[in-house]
Protein backbone atom coordinates (compact mmCIF):
# COMPACT_ATOMS: atom_id res chain seq x y z
CA UNK A 1 0.00 0.00 0.00
CA UNK A 2 1.14 3.29 -1.02
CA UNK A 3 1.52 6.34 1.84
CA UNK A 4 0.22 9.40 0.90
CA UNK A 5 3.47 11.14 -0.47
CA UNK A 6 3.84 8.29 -2.90
CA UNK A 7 0.06 8.50 -4.43
CA UNK A 8 -0.51 10.20 -7.37
CA UNK A 9 -3.40 13.04 -5.17
CA UNK A 10 -0.80 13.43 -2.78
CA UNK A 11 2.48 13.64 -4.32
CA UNK A 12 3.86 16.58 -3.83
CA UNK A 13 4.07 15.79 0.07
CA UNK A 14 7.16 13.76 -0.45
CA UNK A 15 8.38 16.88 0.05
CA UNK A 16 9.65 17.46 3.79
CA UNK A 17 9.06 21.37 3.49
CA UNK A 18 5.61 20.72 1.87
CA UNK A 19 4.52 18.90 4.45
CA UNK A 20 5.95 21.64 7.37
CA UNK A 21 4.01 24.32 5.72
CA UNK A 22 0.89 22.91 4.66
CA UNK A 23 0.65 20.92 7.68
CA UNK A 24 1.53 24.25 9.81
CA UNK A 25 -1.43 25.77 7.40
CA UNK A 26 -3.64 23.67 8.26
CA UNK A 27 -3.93 24.07 11.75
CA UNK A 28 -3.63 28.04 11.85
CA UNK A 29 -6.11 27.99 9.23
CA UNK A 30 -8.89 25.99 11.20
CA UNK A 31 -8.23 28.93 14.19
CA UNK A 32 -9.25 31.60 11.26
CA UNK A 33 -12.32 29.99 10.23
CA UNK A 34 -12.92 29.87 14.37
CA UNK A 35 -12.57 33.69 14.18
CA UNK A 36 -14.32 34.19 10.77
CA UNK A 37 -17.35 32.50 11.68
CA UNK A 38 -17.24 33.75 15.76
CA UNK A 39 -16.84 38.03 13.60
CA UNK A 40 -20.10 37.07 11.11
CA UNK A 41 -22.03 35.74 14.06
CA UNK A 42 -21.10 38.80 16.10
CA UNK A 43 -21.78 41.32 13.44
CA UNK A 44 -25.24 39.18 12.99
CA UNK A 45 -25.82 40.35 17.06
CA UNK A 46 -24.99 43.60 16.57
CA UNK A 47 -27.18 44.39 13.68
CA UNK A 48 -29.83 41.86 12.72
CA UNK A 49 -28.74 42.83 9.00
CA UNK A 50 -26.91 41.17 5.41
CA UNK A 51 -25.61 44.42 4.77
CA UNK A 52 -23.90 44.76 7.82
CA UNK A 53 -22.32 41.76 7.17
CA UNK A 54 -21.68 42.60 3.44
CA UNK A 55 -19.97 45.83 4.66
CA UNK A 56 -17.71 43.15 6.95
CA UNK A 57 -17.07 41.02 4.11
CA UNK A 58 -15.84 43.98 1.96
CA UNK A 59 -13.92 45.57 4.15
CA UNK A 60 -11.58 42.10 4.85
CA UNK A 61 -11.41 41.76 1.09
CA UNK A 62 -11.81 45.43 -0.49
CA UNK A 63 -7.80 45.71 0.16
CA UNK A 64 -7.03 42.70 -1.96
CA UNK A 65 -8.67 44.27 -5.01
CA UNK A 66 -7.03 47.81 -4.17
CA UNK A 67 -3.60 46.63 -3.45
CA UNK A 68 -3.45 42.50 -4.57
CA UNK A 69 -1.92 43.15 -8.26
CA UNK A 70 1.12 45.16 -6.32
CA UNK A 71 1.50 42.73 -4.35
CA UNK A 72 1.62 40.10 -7.17
CA UNK A 73 4.57 42.20 -8.74
CA UNK A 74 6.14 42.92 -5.54
CA UNK A 75 6.09 39.19 -4.96
CA UNK A 76 8.23 38.49 -8.29
CA UNK A 77 11.06 40.61 -6.84
CA UNK A 78 11.32 40.31 -3.11
CA UNK A 79 11.73 37.05 -0.86
CA UNK A 80 8.90 35.35 -0.18
CA UNK A 81 10.02 33.19 2.37
CA UNK A 82 10.41 36.89 4.81
CA UNK A 83 7.50 38.71 3.85
CA UNK A 84 4.95 35.58 4.79
CA UNK A 85 6.77 35.39 8.54
CA UNK A 86 5.97 38.82 8.73
CA UNK A 87 2.29 38.45 7.73
CA UNK A 88 1.41 35.54 9.59
CA UNK A 89 2.89 37.10 12.48
CA UNK A 90 0.71 40.54 12.05
CA UNK A 91 -2.23 38.28 11.74
CA UNK A 92 -1.55 37.15 15.05
CA UNK A 93 -1.70 39.80 16.55
CA UNK A 94 -4.94 41.05 14.84
CA UNK A 95 -6.91 38.48 16.98
CA UNK A 96 -5.01 39.24 20.10
CA UNK A 97 -6.34 42.23 19.57
CA UNK A 98 -9.86 41.25 19.03
CA UNK A 99 -9.64 39.04 22.08
CA UNK A 100 -8.32 42.02 24.36
CA UNK A 101 -11.41 43.98 23.19
CA UNK A 102 -13.63 41.48 24.13
CA UNK A 103 -12.22 41.40 27.54
CA UNK A 104 -12.26 44.93 27.99
CA UNK A 105 -15.32 44.98 27.34
CA UNK A 106 -14.92 47.69 23.99
CA UNK A 107 -16.07 44.74 21.16
CA UNK A 108 -18.59 47.27 18.85
CA UNK A 109 -19.32 47.10 15.56
CA UNK A 110 -16.84 49.78 14.39
CA UNK A 111 -13.82 48.00 16.04
CA UNK A 112 -14.72 44.66 14.25
CA UNK A 113 -14.94 46.75 11.61
CA UNK A 114 -11.48 48.16 12.00
CA UNK A 115 -9.84 45.28 13.19
CA UNK A 116 -11.53 43.26 9.79
CA UNK A 117 -9.82 46.37 7.55
CA UNK A 118 -6.42 45.86 9.39
CA UNK A 119 -6.81 41.57 8.26
CA UNK A 120 -7.62 42.99 4.83
CA UNK A 121 -4.69 45.07 4.44
CA UNK A 122 -2.38 42.12 5.59
CA UNK A 123 -4.29 39.19 4.05
CA UNK A 124 -3.99 41.66 0.74
CA UNK A 125 0.36 41.09 0.87
CA UNK A 126 0.26 37.70 2.00
CA UNK A 127 -1.88 35.82 -0.32
CA UNK A 128 0.61 36.31 -3.45
CA UNK A 129 3.57 35.66 -1.20
CA UNK A 130 2.24 32.65 0.56
CA UNK A 131 0.76 31.15 -2.39
CA UNK A 132 4.12 31.78 -4.47
CA UNK A 133 6.52 30.84 -1.72
CA UNK A 134 4.57 27.39 -1.93
CA UNK A 135 5.80 26.99 -5.84
CA UNK A 136 9.33 27.17 -4.84
CA UNK A 137 8.76 23.93 -2.54
CA UNK A 138 7.88 21.23 -5.21
CA UNK A 139 9.67 20.59 -8.80
CA UNK A 140 7.94 22.32 -11.67
CA UNK A 141 5.86 19.49 -12.74
CA UNK A 142 4.54 19.37 -9.16
CA UNK A 143 3.22 22.70 -9.24
CA UNK A 144 -0.14 21.71 -10.36
CA UNK A 145 -0.52 19.23 -7.58
CA UNK A 146 0.42 21.13 -4.66
CA UNK A 147 -1.42 23.98 -5.26
CA UNK A 148 -4.66 21.57 -5.37
CA UNK A 149 -3.18 19.84 -1.81
CA UNK A 150 -3.14 24.29 -0.64
CA UNK A 151 -6.65 24.48 -1.68
CA UNK A 152 -7.68 21.50 -0.12
CA UNK A 153 -5.36 22.61 2.88
CA UNK A 154 -7.67 25.99 2.80
CA UNK A 155 -10.63 24.53 2.42
CA UNK A 156 -10.60 21.44 4.27
CA UNK A 157 -9.73 23.81 7.35
CA UNK A 158 -13.24 24.88 7.75
CA UNK A 159 -14.60 21.70 8.34
CA UNK A 160 -13.15 22.17 12.00
CA UNK A 161 -12.98 25.97 12.05
CA UNK A 162 -16.69 26.91 12.06
CA UNK A 163 -17.83 23.60 13.77
CA UNK A 164 -15.50 24.59 16.69
CA UNK A 165 -16.92 28.18 16.81
CA UNK A 166 -20.82 26.46 16.42
CA UNK A 167 -20.06 24.33 19.81
CA UNK A 168 -17.89 26.77 21.61
CA UNK A 169 -19.21 30.32 21.03
CA UNK A 170 -22.51 29.35 23.09
CA UNK A 171 -20.88 27.92 26.62
CA UNK A 172 -17.28 30.09 26.38
CA UNK A 173 -18.41 33.44 24.45
CA UNK A 174 -16.76 35.03 21.42
CA UNK A 175 -13.42 36.15 23.51
CA UNK A 176 -12.10 32.64 23.43
CA UNK A 177 -12.78 32.16 19.91
CA UNK A 178 -10.21 35.35 19.12
CA UNK A 179 -7.69 33.45 21.62
CA UNK A 180 -8.30 30.14 19.67
CA UNK A 181 -7.34 31.95 16.06
CA UNK A 182 -4.30 33.73 17.88
CA UNK A 183 -2.81 30.15 19.40
CA UNK A 184 -3.14 28.21 15.98
CA UNK A 185 -1.12 31.20 14.45
CA UNK A 186 2.06 30.01 15.89
CA UNK A 187 1.76 26.60 13.97
CA UNK A 188 2.25 28.34 10.84
CA UNK A 189 5.06 30.90 12.11
CA UNK A 190 6.92 27.79 13.47
CA UNK A 191 6.59 25.86 10.20
CA UNK A 192 7.95 28.98 8.09
CA UNK A 193 10.71 29.37 10.48
CA UNK A 194 11.26 25.42 9.83
CA UNK A 195 11.49 25.30 6.19
CA UNK A 196 14.83 23.99 5.24
CA UNK A 197 15.78 26.79 2.48
CA UNK A 198 18.83 24.33 0.85
CA UNK A 199 16.04 22.88 -0.55
CA UNK A 200 13.64 26.04 -1.74
CA UNK A 201 13.79 26.56 -5.90
CA UNK A 202 13.90 30.21 -5.58
CA UNK A 203 12.72 31.58 -9.41
CA UNK A 204 14.29 34.36 -11.21
CA UNK A 205 13.17 37.51 -9.68
CA UNK A 206 11.93 40.20 -11.82
CA UNK A 207 14.56 43.15 -11.72
CA UNK A 208 13.26 46.38 -10.23
CA UNK A 209 11.75 49.11 -13.22
CA UNK A 210 9.48 48.16 -15.85
CA UNK A 211 6.17 47.46 -15.93
CA UNK A 212 5.33 44.62 -14.24
CA UNK A 213 1.69 44.81 -13.49
CA UNK A 214 1.06 45.80 -16.81
CA UNK A 215 3.07 42.72 -18.45
CA UNK A 216 1.15 40.60 -16.74
CA UNK A 217 -1.89 42.06 -17.94
CA UNK A 218 -1.02 41.99 -21.62
CA UNK A 219 -0.14 38.25 -20.88
CA UNK A 220 -3.61 37.07 -19.40
CA UNK A 221 -5.37 38.55 -22.43
CA UNK A 222 -3.15 37.81 -25.07
CA UNK A 223 -2.53 34.23 -24.20
CA UNK A 224 -5.25 32.31 -25.95
CA UNK A 225 -8.05 31.33 -23.99
CA UNK A 226 -6.61 33.03 -21.15
CA UNK A 227 -8.25 35.98 -21.14
CA UNK A 228 -11.63 34.68 -21.24
CA UNK A 229 -11.45 31.83 -18.90
CA UNK A 230 -10.00 34.20 -16.37
CA UNK A 231 -13.10 36.99 -17.37
CA UNK A 232 -15.39 33.70 -16.76
CA UNK A 233 -13.34 32.86 -13.41
CA UNK A 234 -14.06 36.52 -12.31
CA UNK A 235 -17.91 36.53 -13.10
CA UNK A 236 -18.05 33.51 -10.77
CA UNK A 237 -16.08 35.01 -8.17
CA UNK A 238 -18.04 37.69 -7.74
CA UNK A 239 -21.34 36.38 -7.41
CA UNK A 240 -20.90 32.46 -6.83
CA UNK A 241 -19.16 32.58 -3.45
CA UNK A 242 -20.99 35.02 -0.83
CA UNK A 243 -23.13 32.51 1.11
CA UNK A 244 -21.11 33.65 3.75
CA UNK A 245 -22.87 37.54 4.01
CA UNK A 246 -26.77 35.72 3.45
CA UNK A 247 -26.24 32.47 5.60
CA UNK A 248 -25.61 33.91 8.96
CA UNK A 249 -29.21 36.26 8.58
CA UNK A 250 -30.92 32.75 7.10
CA UNK A 251 -29.86 30.70 9.80
CA UNK A 252 -31.69 32.72 12.15
CA UNK A 253 -34.80 34.04 10.21
CA UNK A 254 -35.58 31.17 8.23
CA UNK A 255 -34.15 27.89 10.08
CA UNK A 256 -34.81 29.19 13.79
CA UNK A 257 -30.79 28.98 14.96
CA UNK A 258 -28.21 30.91 14.57
CA UNK A 259 -25.61 27.96 14.77
CA UNK A 260 -27.03 26.68 11.65
CA UNK A 261 -24.25 28.96 10.16
CA UNK A 262 -21.72 27.27 11.23
CA UNK A 263 -22.53 23.68 11.20
CA UNK A 264 -23.47 24.60 6.81
CA UNK A 265 -20.06 25.97 6.92
CA UNK A 266 -18.76 22.66 7.70
CA UNK A 267 -20.26 20.94 5.41
CA UNK A 268 -19.89 23.06 2.63
CA UNK A 269 -15.98 22.78 3.84
CA UNK A 270 -16.27 18.88 3.67
CA UNK A 271 -17.37 19.25 0.12
CA UNK A 272 -14.59 21.23 -0.56
CA UNK A 273 -12.36 19.22 0.56
CA UNK A 274 -13.56 16.25 -1.89
CA UNK A 275 -13.49 18.43 -4.61
CA UNK A 276 -9.83 19.72 -4.08
CA UNK A 277 -8.54 16.33 -3.39
CA UNK A 278 -10.68 15.20 -6.77
CA UNK A 279 -8.67 17.99 -8.53
CA UNK A 280 -5.61 16.97 -7.10
CA UNK A 281 -5.72 13.27 -8.03
CA UNK A 282 -5.93 14.18 -11.76
CA UNK A 283 -2.78 13.92 -14.41
CA UNK A 284 -4.08 16.77 -16.56
CA UNK A 285 -6.18 19.68 -14.65
CA UNK A 286 -8.55 20.54 -18.09
CA UNK A 287 -10.70 23.30 -18.83
CA UNK A 288 -13.83 20.12 -19.12
CA UNK A 289 -12.99 19.89 -15.29
CA UNK A 290 -13.30 23.46 -14.81
CA UNK A 291 -16.68 23.13 -16.28
CA UNK A 292 -18.12 20.65 -14.65
CA UNK A 293 -17.51 21.76 -11.44
CA UNK A 294 -19.15 25.30 -12.00
CA UNK A 295 -22.41 23.49 -13.24
CA UNK A 296 -21.82 21.73 -9.61
CA UNK A 297 -21.55 24.98 -8.11
CA UNK A 298 -24.30 25.81 -9.65
CA UNK A 299 -27.16 23.82 -8.85
CA UNK A 300 -26.09 23.37 -5.79
CA UNK A 301 -26.66 26.94 -5.04
CA UNK A 302 -30.28 27.03 -6.41
CA UNK A 303 -31.04 23.84 -4.23
CA UNK A 304 -29.51 25.86 -1.26
CA UNK A 305 -31.63 28.94 -2.15
CA UNK A 306 -35.03 26.71 -1.83
CA UNK A 307 -34.07 24.97 1.15
CA UNK A 308 -36.96 24.67 3.77
CA UNK A 309 -34.79 23.59 6.87
CA UNK A 310 -31.51 23.68 8.32
CA UNK A 311 -30.75 19.57 7.79
CA UNK A 312 -32.11 20.06 4.28
CA UNK A 313 -29.56 22.83 3.43
CA UNK A 314 -26.72 20.74 5.34
CA UNK A 315 -27.07 18.35 3.04
CA UNK A 316 -27.00 20.57 0.25
CA UNK A 317 -23.99 22.07 1.61
CA UNK A 318 -21.61 19.32 0.43
CA UNK A 319 -21.90 19.57 -3.25
CA UNK A 320 -21.60 23.54 -2.88
CA UNK A 321 -18.51 23.35 -1.52
CA UNK A 322 -17.12 20.23 -3.53
CA UNK A 323 -18.26 22.41 -6.87
CA UNK A 324 -16.42 25.64 -5.58
CA UNK A 325 -13.52 24.15 -4.42
CA UNK A 326 -13.10 22.22 -7.63
CA UNK A 327 -13.70 25.02 -10.10
CA UNK A 328 -11.03 27.40 -7.91
CA UNK A 329 -8.03 24.63 -7.34
CA UNK A 330 -8.89 24.08 -11.26
CA UNK A 331 -8.59 27.63 -12.27
CA UNK A 332 -5.13 27.76 -9.83
CA UNK A 333 -3.81 24.50 -11.44
CA UNK A 334 -4.47 25.56 -14.75
CA UNK A 335 -3.25 29.12 -15.02
CA UNK A 336 -0.42 28.31 -12.75
CA UNK A 337 1.00 25.65 -15.72
CA UNK A 338 0.01 28.33 -18.70
CA UNK A 339 2.59 31.11 -17.15
CA UNK A 340 6.46 31.04 -16.92
CA UNK A 341 8.07 30.92 -13.57
CA UNK A 342 8.71 34.61 -13.33
CA UNK A 343 4.98 35.58 -13.99
CA UNK A 344 3.49 33.41 -11.65
CA UNK A 345 3.71 35.67 -7.85
CA UNK A 346 1.15 38.45 -10.49
CA UNK A 347 -1.14 35.55 -12.01
CA UNK A 348 -1.70 34.50 -8.55
CA UNK A 349 -2.07 37.69 -7.52
CA UNK A 350 -4.45 38.28 -9.94
CA UNK A 351 -6.31 35.26 -9.70
CA UNK A 352 -6.57 36.36 -5.61
CA UNK A 353 -7.87 39.62 -6.73
CA UNK A 354 -10.81 37.85 -9.21
CA UNK A 355 -11.95 35.01 -6.28
CA UNK A 356 -11.27 37.54 -3.14
CA UNK A 357 -11.17 40.77 -4.08
CA UNK A 358 -14.39 40.59 -6.04
CA UNK A 359 -15.88 39.80 -2.36
CA UNK A 360 -16.26 43.63 -1.99
CA UNK A 361 -18.48 43.94 -4.89
CA UNK A 362 -20.43 40.63 -4.80
CA UNK A 363 -20.42 40.80 -0.91
CA UNK A 364 -22.87 44.31 -0.43
CA UNK A 365 -25.08 43.57 -3.43
CA UNK A 366 -26.00 40.16 -1.74
CA UNK A 367 -26.52 41.79 1.42
CA UNK A 368 -28.73 44.36 -0.14
CA UNK A 369 -30.29 42.03 -2.01
CA UNK A 370 -31.44 40.06 1.46
CA UNK A 371 -32.71 43.02 2.98
CA UNK A 372 -34.63 44.09 0.37
CA UNK A 373 -35.52 41.37 -2.13
CA UNK A 374 -35.50 38.73 0.09
CA UNK A 375 -33.13 36.08 1.76
CA UNK A 376 -34.11 33.66 -0.96
CA UNK A 377 -32.90 36.16 -3.72
CA UNK A 378 -29.78 36.71 -1.97
CA UNK A 379 -28.94 33.44 -3.02
CA UNK A 380 -30.48 32.23 -5.85
CA UNK A 381 -28.96 35.52 -8.13
CA UNK A 382 -25.59 33.92 -8.27
CA UNK A 383 -26.28 30.62 -8.71
CA UNK A 384 -28.23 31.62 -11.47
CA UNK A 385 -25.49 33.66 -12.68
CA UNK A 386 -23.13 30.26 -11.81
CA UNK A 387 -24.79 28.16 -14.34
CA UNK A 388 -24.87 31.10 -17.20
CA UNK A 389 -20.91 31.38 -16.73
CA UNK A 390 -20.52 27.40 -16.81
CA UNK A 391 -22.93 27.13 -19.98
CA UNK A 392 -20.65 29.97 -21.57
CA UNK A 393 -17.98 27.87 -20.88
CA UNK A 394 -19.04 24.14 -22.40
CA UNK A 395 -20.61 25.79 -24.94
CA UNK A 396 -18.69 28.71 -26.53
CA UNK A 397 -15.03 28.40 -25.13
CA UNK A 398 -14.71 25.12 -25.79
CA UNK A 399 -16.45 23.80 -28.40
CA UNK A 400 -15.84 26.78 -30.18
CA UNK A 401 -11.88 27.56 -29.55
CA UNK A 402 -8.66 25.56 -29.86
CA UNK A 403 -6.25 25.76 -27.32
CA UNK A 404 -2.57 26.77 -28.32
CA UNK A 405 0.39 24.66 -26.55
CA UNK A 406 1.28 26.18 -22.67
CA UNK A 407 4.75 28.41 -22.58
CA UNK A 408 5.92 25.71 -20.00
CA UNK A 409 5.68 22.07 -21.00
CA UNK A 410 2.07 20.71 -19.56
CA UNK A 411 -0.36 18.13 -19.88
CA UNK A 412 -3.16 20.71 -19.52
CA UNK A 413 -5.80 20.01 -22.06
CA UNK A 414 -9.55 22.22 -22.63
Amino acid sequence: MRSPAESTTFRSLRHKNVQKYLGGMAISQIGAWVQFTTVAVVVDRLTESTTAIGVLTALQFGPLLVIGAWAGSLSDRVNRHQVVLITQSLMAVQAVLLALAHVTGTLTLGLVYVATLMLGIVSALDNPFRRGFLTELVAPDEISNVMSLNTATMTGSRIFGPAIAALLIGPFGVGWMFLINAVTSAAIIFSIVGIDRSLVREPPRVAKGGQPIREAVRFIARTPLFGSVFAIYTAVSTFGYNHNVALPRIADAAWGNRMWFGWIMTATSLGSLIGSLLTAGRPAVTLRWMTANAFVLGIAGVALAFSPSGPVALIVAVPLGLGGAGFIASMNSWSQDMCPPEMRGRVLAFSAVAFLGSYPIGGPITGVIGDSVGLTWSLLYGAVIVLGCALWLRFRLISSSIMREPIETSTLSV
